[in-house]
C-alpha cells in the first residue's frame, strides 16, 4: 500500500504552501483544516471526487474565496494574509479551467497576449502582441500560426494557447482543470510532453483530472481530498489507479469483465452498409435486446456521427437501418424517439440538460404529454409522481426537485439525463461518452445503472474513447477508425493492454 509522502518539499523550494485552510458556505464546511503545498517545477495531482473541495481550494489559492482565520498562505516564500485575484496573478498563479475562457473569434496571438493587448496609448500594438505570443510558444517548444483564428484549432491546440497565455502573464504555477477530458490519446501525450517542458523550466503544474492513469504518469506527488478534508499526500511512484480510487472514495470497486453471451436474444438494431460522405462508410452492426455494444475509437473516427444518424439527426447517403426487423428512415429525432430510441449526448451541459431549469422539469421533459391532463395542462400530481419515480430508481441525490439541475454534481446530472430517457421506455439507448466529467465513484454507479437497464432488455450502444470503460462494461467492443468499423473484440478473450494497443496505436 502506498504510504503518505514523508518528504514534503522544503520551504525554500515551495511554489505555494497553504496550511490550515478552512472555508464555510452557510452551514456547509467546504474545506476543513486542509494543508497543501507544491514544489517549484513540480507536477502535482490534486485528486478527489466531485464535491471533495478541489475547486474550492484552487479558488482560495487564486484569491477568489477567502479562507477562515487561522490559515497560513505562502506564495514562493512570501506570506500573504488575504489573497485576491490580482495578488495571486502577480505572485505567478494561473488557473486554466475546463472551459479555457478563450476568445474563438480572436487570433492565436491575440488570445495569448490578451492581458497586454492595449498599451498606455490605448492603441493595439500588434508587433508587441506577436512578439509576446511567439516567445510564450517558444517556451513550450510549440509552433502555431499566430494569425489563425482560435475557432479553427482543435481542442488540443486551444489547450496549448491557454497554457501559453498563462506563461505570457509570467505564471510560475499553473492549475489545469480536466485538461485532457476532450483529447485523444495522441493529443493527451502531446499535452503531457508540454507539461514536462514546463516542469523543466521550473514552472509548477497542478493537474485536476478524472483520468487517473495520465496524472499518475506525469505527477510526482498526489494530494487526495475527500468531503472537504485532507486524506493525505502520496508519492505517485507506486500508486495504482485502484488504490487512488479507494483513497478518493473510501470504497473498493471491483473491476471485472462483465461481458455476457446474448446471442439468443432478438436483434433490436440492425445497420447494414450505412454510409454518409465524409463521416462514416459501410458500417455494419447489430445490437440485441439486453446487449451492451461499445464503439471505441479516437475522436474523429465517426462514432458520434453514426449515433446522430441512428437518432434521426442526420440522414445516411446509402445503407439501411432496421428496428426490431422493420426498416426505418427517420426524418428527425422526434421520429426516432417515437420509435423508442433514446440518446444521451456527450455534451451533457449543452444538449443533455436545460441548465437553468429545475431538476423536476429536466426529469419529465420527455414525457410532458403523459403527465398532462385532457386540457393539455401539466398535472402537478403526475409530475411529482414521475419525478419521485426517476429520483428513486436512479438514486439521484438532490436537495429539492425545484432546485436548478445545475446545482447537482456531474454524476447526479447524468443520472437525471438517464432518468428522463428511461421514462419513455426506450428499446434502444445510445450513450455517447456517458462518464465525461464524472468522478470515479459516480462512474461506478452509472455503470451499474447501465447494466441494470440492459438486464431489462434495453439494447445499449455505448460510445467511448476510454479503453477501461468499454473493456469492463461491454458485451462486445467494436473498434471504429476513419469512419469504418475495423475490428470486433470480446472482452473475455482479449486483455485490456491488447485493446489499448489496438485502439491507440
Amino acid at each position: 500500500m502506498t504510504a503518505p509522502s514523508s518528504h514534503p518539499s522544503p520551504s525554500a523550494s515551495d511554489a505555494i504552501r497553504f496550511e490550515h485552510v478552512s472555508v464555510r458556505f452557510g452551514g456547509v464546511r467546504a474545506l476543513d483544516d486542509v494543508s497543501f503545498s507544491v514544489g517549484r517545477g513540480e507536477v502535482h495531482c490534486l485528486a478527489g471526487e466531485n464535491g471533495s473541495g478541489k475547486s474550492t481550494l484552487i479558488k482560495v489559492i487564486a484569491g477568489v474565496y477567502r479562507a477562515a482565520p487561522g490559515a497560513r498562505m505562502d506564495y514562493f516564500g512570501e506570506s500573504v494574509a488575504a489573497p485576491t485575484p490580482p495578488i495571486a496573478r502577480r505572485k505567478g498563479v494561473a488557473v486554466i479551467w475546463q472551459d479555457l475562457a478563450l476568445f474563438p473569434e480572436m487570433t492565436v496571438a491575440e488570445n495569448i497576449a490578451f492581458d497586454g493587448l492595449v498599451g498606455a496609448s490605448r492603441l493595439v500594438n500588434y508587433c508587441a502582441i506577436r512578439k509576446t505570443a511567439r516567445f510564450a510558444l517558444a517556451k513550450l517548444g510549440v509552433q502555431l500560426d499566430l494569425n489563425t483564428p482560435l475557432r479553427s484549432l482543435p481542442i488540443s491546440g486551444r489547450q496549448v494557447v491557454a497554457i501559453a497565455r498563462a506563461l505570457a502573464s509570467d505564471a510560475r504555477l499553473i492549475f489545469m482543470d480536466e485538461p485532457t477530458a476532450s483529447l485523444t490519446q495522441a493529443e493527451t501525450d502531446h499535452l503531457l510532453a508540454v507539461v514536462r517542458t514546463l516542469s523543466a523550466a521550473n514552472v509548477a503544474v497542478v493537474f485536476v483530472s478524472h483520468r487517473l492513469a495520465e496524472v499518475l504518469e506525469v505527477s510526482r506527488r498526489v494530494t487526495v481530498l475527500r468531503d472537504g478534508r485532507l486524506v493525505g499526500v502520496f508519492d505517485a511512484a507506486g500508486m495504482t489507479q485502484s488504490r487512488l480510487t479507494e483513497l478518493m472514495t473510501g470504497k473498493r470497486f471491483d473491476q471485472t469483465v462483465t461481458a455476457r453471451d446474448v446471442g439468443a436474444s432478438p436483434i433490436v438494431v440492425e445497420i447494414a452498409g450505412l454510409t454518409r460522405a465524409g463521416e462514416y462508410a459501410d458500417v455494419n452492426l447489430t445490437v440485441r435486446a439486453g446487449e451492451i455494444i461499445s464503439l471505441i475509437g479516437l475522436i474523429g473516427a465517426g462514432r458520434t456521427e453514426l449515433a446522430h444518424t441512428l437518432f434521426g439527426m442526420t440522414r445516411a447517403d446509402t445503407g439501411s437501418i432496421r428496428l426490431s426487423g422493420s426498416p426505418v428512415a427517420f426524418a428527425s429525432n422526434r421520429d426516432a424517439i417515437a420509435a423508442g430510441i433514446a440518446y444521451v449526448s456527450e455534451d451533457r451541459l449543452a444538449l443533455g440538460l436545460v441548465q437553468p431549469q429545475s431538476i423536476a422539469d429536466n426529469t419529465v421533459i420527455t414525457t410532458l404529454r403523459t403527465i398532462s391532463n385532457a386540457g393539455g395542462l401539466i398535472s402537478d400530481a403526475r409530475k411529482s409522481a414521475a419525478v419521485a419515480k426517476g429520483v428513486t430508481e436512479f438514486a439521484i441525490k438532490i436537495g429539492r426537485p425545484e432546485d436548478a439541475v445545475s446545482t447537482l454534481s456531474g454524476g447526479n446530472q447524468q443520472r437525471v439525463v438517464l432518468a428522463k430517457w428511461f421514462a419513455i421506455s426506450p428499446k434502444v439507448l445510445i450513450l455517447d461518452c456517458p462518464t465525461v466529467g464524472v468522478d470515479v465513484g459516480a462512474r461506478d454507479g452509472i455503470y451499474r445503472i447501465v447494466r441494470a437497464l440492459a438486464a431489462r432488455g434495453i439494447a445499449i450502444l455505448m460510445i467511448s474513447d476510454e479503453a477501461p470503460e468499454v473493456f469492463f462494461n461491454s458485451d462486445r467492443i467494436l473498434h471504429m477508425a476513419d469512419g469504418r468499423i475495423v475490428a470486433e473484440y470480446d472482452p473475455r478473450r482479449i486483455s485490456i493492454a491488447e485493446l489499448e494497443r489496438a485502439v491507440y496505436a
